[in-house]
């Protein structure tokens, strides 16, 4: 089974594990050494945010 590609931008990635707390794991250990929970709620942040986005671009 073969890598899938990245949906997020690296930078994103990086802003949304900051946020959540656990950026030192991803420094040390790469995106290999978070939890599934964590990946989780770095997938729950980034739906969050683009639906915000979507909401202000929907505002007159």
């Amino acid at each position: 089974m073969g890598r899938r590609r990245s949906m997020m931008s690296d930078q994103l990635k990086e802003e949304i594990a900051k946020e959540l707390g656990f950026y030192d794991t991803v420094q040390q250990d790469g995106w290999g050494g978070i939890k599934a929970r964590d990946a989780g709620n770095m997938v729950k942040r980034a739906i969050e945010m683009a639906e915000q986005g979507m909401q202000q671009k929907d505002r007159p």
